[in-house]
């Protein structure tokens, strides 16, 4: 661990933990972000992979133009009057549709290509992608820089991404006893490749998660402060 990153979390771990979109503060996890395709779509292996890779082709480059269009109309202020949020809302949550809609369009025929009619069985919820909160609820907060859009996206995709693959192979395998179509025991709960199994193992999956990442703030902040001490220690020592 770097000295920059031990101070860091050493001075404010919640913040440390808040941009880790990955397990620390994953937007499904914590958020409860992107939940309808998880519990609905994401019954196999195969499903749970089509999805992630259409959020990996959708949510980075949506985010880059919405921030790019909403320029238009920005929102500079953390907590901004109520008539300034009443002229602006509105048009930046077109400016944020419209640009998820335009990148979708492209998209498509990507996701197309790689797996053709496979895709049929997502069904309408892999266009409802384009209003998912995901993607879309960055409309009423401040200005995002385009690196800081670039960033953020990333980083969530990788989070979404990972819980989408881990939740399909689960449910396949409670429901069908299969991995990706290759037959790995007897099916366990069949249940679980309906909706209301797949809130069942996405409840356990997040309290599970939940309970890892309290684990693992807990250690890196207590690994920060031990290296903050050891680094403290030799300056007061080469002072001397």
């Amino acid at each position: 661990m770097r000295r920059a990153t031990a101070e860091l979390i050493v001075k404010d771990p919640n913040k440390f933990a808040h941009h880790d979109r990955v397990f620390l503060n994953n937007p499904v996890v914590m958020q409860g972000m992107g939940l309808a395709p998880l519990v609905v779509l994401a019954t196999s292996g195969q499903n749970a992979v089509m999805l992630a890779v259409a959020v990996a082709l959708l949510l980075v480059p949506s985010r880059v133009l919405a921030c790019l269009l909403s320029r238009l109309v920005p929102l500079h202020d953390e907590d901004p009057a109520p008539e300034t949020l009443q002229k602006k809302l509105l048009p930046r949550a077109l400016v944020y549709g419209f640009s998820t809609a335009v990148v979708y369009l492209a998209v498509y025929p990507i996701l197309n290509m790689l797996f053709s009619t496979s895709l049929l069985s997502l069904g309408i919820y892999l266009p409802l992608l384009t209003v998912e909160p995901l993607l879309t609820y960055r409309f009423g907060r401040v200005q995002e820089t385009v690196r800081k859009a670039v960033s953020k996206g990333l980083r969530i995709t990788v989070g979404y991404a990972l819980l989408l693959v881990l939740l399909g192979c689960v449910r396949e395998w409670l429901a069908a006893g299969t991995m990706f179509g290759v037959v790995v025991s007897r099916p366990v709960l069949p249940m679980a490749s309906m909706p209301a199994g797949g809130f069942i193992v996405l409840g356990v999956l997040c309290a599970v998660w939940r309970a890892l990442a309290q684990k693992r703030k807990a250690y890196l902040t207590k690994e920060a402060r031990n290296l903050v001490d050891v680094h403290s220690q030799k300056e007061a020592d080469r002072e001397q």
